[in-house]
């Protein structure tokens, strides 16, 4: 539809002007046919057609919902129309809202220039950048900045995740590298530093307040969506982004670590100062440093600290990963400390295992200490097991054997031997003899058997001829306890006594 403006204007050009139609179409953009039609009939009187706009009949309900809630978005009024009704796309719908809401609603807000004093203030925030894969684990690659409000200085640290002990270990080594503390730090909303927060009313992580009250800065959070008040540091996370970060190739994390800290050092700290261009951030740090707060005497603990239950198996399960402790600690309650480097597992203030730390997933660490006493423990068990009929019937063995133990010897060997001893000179036999070389100090099955065969000697006794038994266990494990012989002795004497009384008798009958 031509507006009455532009048919007049047409008309000028043509009659006035002298303009050809094909000039003034191409001008107007218009069609030829258009232009001929308004110049060829300049008094018709055209009917103009006035389609109604969709949006008329939702006119009053977004006027009323703009009058009391003049911030509310187009898309969340598009949103309640369509509820109602309005057939429309949200394009059209958001251009037309514009020219409806009150111009206080359209108005840009307008803010304050921040100004710090020297040393007074840093801002804090962690920067996402994507995720990194170590082995057959995908992590999280987080950056954690803090920016000093005055000279700009920046501290860039990368950590896999962006979990508490990442966040105390972050402060930890930005205060060192800044050779002080700010006395405030402005953060955003975040639950390592606010657990909750109701207007002003803000409950501060009980570890935070430690961290805070260890250095001694005040930890100020920012208002509820507003960013703008920590914009140095949010400036700074895209300064890394752009400036260090893009098209960067790096091996592993201590690699980008290291490569982040000779950035921080060089390409950010010499860049202008925004205060003064002729001057560097690096200037205005040396001349901001000597007024933070000085570091305390100890650094705050930043380890990861969990307990963790070892089960039948001698391994700590620590992020899923399996760290050995030895065998003792089994069926315990251990702590794991966690640094970035390493792990160590403690029972109370016992260190019980060191391993280095691992960021894969589902992969067994291991110290070959550990595995070589469980393996001792386990053949000390097994001959413990195979040598109980020997404990049972010669006791004194267990002393000479844990002799031989001391000595290094081989006690298997030594088992099976002493077995030999048993089935051939008895248990109580057996018994002595260990018991009298423990005493001359010369612990060995060898000793033992010179013993028996001497006493054997001495006794004239028969030598015993082996049997060979079947190959079973419950045969071979059998213990034959030997008997006090003085029953015999009795029987004997009854025997004896019995044999006079029938002499006496006989006599008695023969006298007769």
């Amino acid at each position: 539809m031509i507006d009455p403006t532009t048919e007049a204007e047409i008309l000028r050009l043509f009659q006035s002007e002298g303009w050809p139609l094909g000039t003034i179409a191409r001008q107007f953009k218009l069609h030829h046919s258009t232009v001929e039609r308004i110049v060829r009939n300049p008094t018709e009187l055209r009917p103009q057609r006035v389609r109604p706009s969709m949006i008329e009949p939702f006119v009053p309900f977004i006027n009323d919902t703009l009058e009391r809630w003049p911030d509310l978005t187009s898309r969340r009024l598009y949103d309640m129309c369509v509820d109602r009704g309005y057939p429309g796309a949200p394009d059209h719908f958001a251009a037309l809202v514009r020219r409806m809401k009150p111009e206080r609603a359209r108005q840009p807000e307008a803010f304050l220039k921040l100004t710090t004093l020297v040393g007074e203030q840093g801002q804090v925030d962690w920067g996402s950048f994507g995720n990194i894969s170590i082995g057959r684990a995908r992590r999280q690659l987080q950056a954690f900045v803090i920016t000093l409000s005055w000279s700009r200085m920046i501290f860039l640290r990368y950590f896999v995740g962006a979990a508490m002990p990442c966040f105390l270990r972050g402060h930890v080594e930005a205060f060192a590298y800044f050779g002080g503390v700010p006395r405030t730090l402005l953060y955003d909303n975040l639950k390592s530093a606010v657990l909750e927060r109701k207007g002003d009313a803000i409950r501060f992580h009980p570890t935070m307040l430690a961290l805070a009250k260890h250095y001694g800065f005040r930890p100020q959070p920012v208002g509820v969506a507003r960013g703008n008040e920590k914009g140095r540091v949010e400036r700074g996370i895209r300064f890394v982004r752009s400036s260090f970060f893009a098209a960067r190739q790096w091996t592993d994390l201590a690699d980008l670590n290291r490569q982040a800290m000779e950035w921080c050092q060089g390409r950010a700290a010499q860049r202008p100062w925004q205060e003064d261009r002729a001057r560097t951030v690096r200037d205005a740090f040396e001349e901001e440093q000597p007024r933070l707060r000085s570091l305390p005497n100890d650094t705050f603990p930043a380890d990861d600290v969990t307990n963790v239950k070892i089960q039948k198996t001698p391994y700590a399960n620590y992020e899923g990963n399996q760290y050995s402790v030895p065998y003792r600690y089994v069926k315990k309650t251990l702590t794991v400390a966690a640094s970035e480097t390493e792990v160590r597992i403690l029972d109370g203030l016992e260190v019980a295992a060191v391993h280095e730390r691992c960021y894969d997933r589902g992969v067994v660490i291991e110290n070959p200490e550990h595995l070589a006493e469980l393996r001792a423990h386990k053949r000390r068990a097994e001959h413990g097991q195979a040598s109980a009929p020997l404990r049972r019937a010669a006791p004194t063995t267990t002393k000479l054997l844990e002799q031989l133990a001391e000595r290094g010897e081989n006690i298997g060997s030594a088992t099976n031997q002493l077995m030999k001893l048993l089935e051939e000179f008895g248990g109580a036999r057996l018994d002595i003899a260990a018991a009298t070389a423990c005493e001359r100090g010369t612990p060995h099955p060898r000793s033992v058997r010179l013993i028996l065969e001497a006493d054997a000697s001495e006794r004239k006794a028969v030598p015993l001829v082996p049997v060979d038994l079947p190959d079973d266990p419950r045969v071979r494990q059998l213990v034959v306890r030997e008997h006090d012989l003085a029953g015999y002795d009795v029987l004997r004497a009854n025997d004896a006594s019995a044999g006079n009384l029938e002499s006496k008798e006989q006599e008695a009958t023969d006298g007769e």
